[in-house]
């Protein structure tokens, strides 16, 4: 049966700032289809916003419209589709923005973040199973990243969703879905990170603050942040860096001199192009580089090869933080819930989600670690 939803529906991207009540996410009532086979419906009990969500607002991104945006959340399963074997209603999930296939070779490789079917329904703003359940009018509403979170319910793919306790704190919750394996899932598993190595994070927002409580769980030796904000750079030594070094054009030769030499693994969190130059350039000879922010398409480029391959440097994007997360979600809830990964602290405003605009002016303003929309 077709029920009414409200959501935070974009339009049109909005490159134009500052943004305000109504603008340019706009709080509409939209029609949400029954769900399809292997679909479940969730109540959203809290999404936080990602500087992906910003991303899409202003059409850096591309994605079709009208979408309602929000990739990062958690909620109650309130009804379960036919050929749904491991939910039922009154199960907390995590929402997932990739969702795994099960069966082409990326899938069955256990590289669940590389799912080609599950990235081709993402870019299409369609679930797994193909097509979209909202609607406005007669008008389909398409989906963000198979999720939709910015909304008080949502239809998803049994693919999208990781089951956890039920008296996990909801808010926390969300954060696992991106933040956490983004961040934390960069350094342990495409970084590589060992005990006693020497790291440099270079943006210190949710992704990179979850990126220093993962090199803390790996046992990194020193940990050092970067970022233009001293109040950024004070949070990052509270979530355990050793050091923290002000952003600029300096700062990579700064790192090189501390460390004599350069750090073993250095991460690029920010999605700027200078933020990429500093951690490539705070890498030793031999490092390694991974770059997991989403920086402008636009953005030109130049590297330097010869001094690549004099370097033996290896360079690594990063999505998801080559997590599985069916596997990886439950063992970051059980370091939280051990309280070596207090990922609680990225939690900095909780809001309605009526605020939602108000929210993106802060977060785009780096304002904020996580903010957590309650619907």
């Amino acid at each position: 049966m077709t029920i009414e939803i409200e959501a935070a529906v974009l339009a049109a991207p909005a490159p134009e700032r500052p943004f305000a009540d109504g603008r340019p996410l706009a709080i509409e009532t939209l029609r949400l289809d029954p769900p399809q086979a292997g679909e479940v419906v969730v109540r959203i009990e809290a999404a936080s916003l990602c500087r992906s969500d910003l991303s899409v607002i202003t059409g850096i991104r591309a994605w079709p419209m009208p979408i309602v945006p929000g990739h990062e959340a958690s909620g109650v399963v309130e009804e379960v589709g036919v050929e749904v074997t491991g939910l039922v209603p009154g199960d907390r999930v995590v929402l997932v923005y990739q969702p795994q296939c099960g069966h082409c070779p990326d899938c069955i490789g256990g590289d669940a973040h590389l799912c080609e079917p599950g990235l081709a329904a993402n870019r299409a703003g369609a679930l797994l199973s193909g097509g979209q359940r909202l609607h406005k009018g007669e008008a389909k509403v398409h989906h963000h990243m198979g999720l939709s979170a910015f909304a008080t319910r949502a239809v998803v793919s049994e693919a999208s969703l990781v089951k956890v306790d039920a008296d996990l704190d909801a808010d926390v919750a969300a954060l696992f879905g991106c933040a956490v394996m983004c961040g934390a899932g960069s350094v342990i598993h495409t970084g590589h990170v060992r005990a006693g190595e020497t790291v440099a994070i270079v943006g210190i927002g949710g992704v990179g603050a979850s990126a220093i409580l993962g090199a803390r769980v790996a046992g990194a030796a020193r940990i050092i942040a970067v970022d233009p904000d001293p109040e950024k750079r004070k949070a990052a030594l509270d979530f355990g860096a050793t050091d923290a070094v002000a952003a600029g054009d300096d700062a990579a030769a700064m790192i090189v001199e501390m460390t004599g030499g350069g750090v073993d693994c250095a991460f690029e969190t920010a999605g700027q192009h200078d933020a990429f130059a500093t951690a490539y350039g705070a890498a030793k000879r031999g490092g390694r580089v991974v770059t997991v922010g989403l920086v402008n398409p636009a953005t030109p480029f130049a590297l330097d090869i010869a001094g690549l391959v004099t370097g033996a440097k290896s360079i690594t994007g990063s999505y998801m933080g080559s997590c599985n997360p069916k596997i990886d979600i439950p063992k970051f809830v059980g370091l939280y819930r051990s309280g070596r990964f207090p990922v609680d602290k990225l939690i900095t405003h909780t809001m309605p989600l009526s605020e939602v605009n108000t929210a993106l002016d802060r977060m785009a303003d780096s304002r904020a670690f996580r903010q957590i929309l309650k619907p």
